[in-house]
């Protein structure tokens, strides 16, 4: 709180006092006050109101500089009521009380929004895996024919966009759905591959696994999911002589999980915003089917998991992805 902004705001009780002033001293020379008693009136009169502007601002000073430099330490602002003293002065007591009344209403508020939430989060996991039996039951009845293979495709399709939805409901929810346990990697991605071998063998796409049989610090079916979005992105932007090549190489405590694959690549100006929320870039618009949220799902969960994830591409020749998986103690430590 600054002294200038203080005298500022009271300017015009300043100039009521003044003009007050004024009219005293009119007053005690037309009736003629000895000039000494006058001098000794000024000086209290004046010393009297420094010493009411001085105490009342050194009051309001050490409240509100306090009030801002904890307001201005808090990430979460909301809880400066929590934080805040005493207040001393009536100013300080309504601005106390009032800030208390607005943060309780808006807590109600937020609780009253997290329950619709949860409700609408609860009712849509249920849907997902309800309309999850009557796919997994098309894919069933049309896996003998081959003469459905394009209609088996669209089915995947379909359930690849219901997982979708059920990561992403999960993965904005603030509560932790996962758990950190020690997960064969090897199986996870052996698991993703026999859940994309229609696609895989329809275009012809070589599969080679080099060094994956370790075991990385993960959430099982979260990390399944990742890989997946990865796999299906690898396949539905393929070229001629298809492959994608899975490698892990260990730096430290690090394990790096590379996916690799030959196919059209990501243009240099798209490369730094395909984990962005519904962008599907240049190679995307040429897909009707893209959304532009697998990337961004899979970046999210990879954060909540503790996990770096990064690409690398070049444009008609190849794109790299790469999973970064720390070892346990990272895990004790969060």
């Amino acid at each position: 709180m600054k002294l200038s902004s203080y005298l500022k705001d009271k300017i015009i009780i300043i100039s009521l006092l003044f003009i007050s002033y004024l009219i005293i001293l009119s007053m005690l020379i037309v009736f003629k006050i000895d000039k000494s008693l006058i001098i000794a009136i000024t000086l209290t009169i004046f010393i009297t109101i420094l010493l009411i502007f001085t105490i009342e601002f050194i009051r309001k000073k050490l409240f509100y500089d306090d009030f801002l430099n904890k307001l201005n330490s808090l990430d979460k602002k909301y809880l400066i009521t929590e934080l805040l003293k005493d207040a001393n002065f009536y100013e300080a007591e309504i601005l106390k009380n009032s800030l208390y009344e607005i943060d309780k209403a808006m807590n109600e508020k937020i609780n009253e929004y997290k329950i619709s939430f949860n409700d609408f989060k609860e009712y849509i996991e249920m849907w997902i895996h309800e309309v999850k039996l009557p796919i997994s039951s098309l894919i069933l009845i049309n896996h003998n024919s081959t003469q459905n293979n394009k209609i088996n495709y669209q089915i995947k399709k379909i359930e690849d966009y219901v997982e979708q939805i059920l990561f992403y409901a999960r993965s904005e929810n603030a509560a932790k759905d996962y758990l950190i346990t020690k997960c064969n990697l090897n199986k996870i991605i052996n698991n993703v591959l026999l859940k994309n071998k229609d696609e895989l063998l329809y275009k012809n796409i070589d599969i080679k696994l080099e060094n994956i049989n370790t075991y990385v610090y993960t959430d099982y079916k979260w990390l399944e999911f990742i890989i997946n979005q990865i796999i299906s992105n690898s396949i539905k932007y393929s070229k001629e002589n298809p492959y994608i090549k899975f490698s892990i190489k260990e730096i430290n405590k690090t394990k790096i999980l590379s996916i690799y694959d030959n196919g059209i690549g990501i243009c240099k100006s798209d490369i730094n915003r395909v984990f962005d929320k519904t962008f599907t870039g240049k190679n995307g618009r040429k897909i009707k089917s893209s959304t532009g949220m697998g990337l961004f799902i899979c970046k999210n969960l990879c954060n909540k998991l503790g996990h770096k994830i990064n690409i690398k591409s070049e444009e008609g020749k190849y794109t790299e992805v790469q999973i970064e998986f720390y070892d346990n103690d990272f895990y004790s430590v969060r």
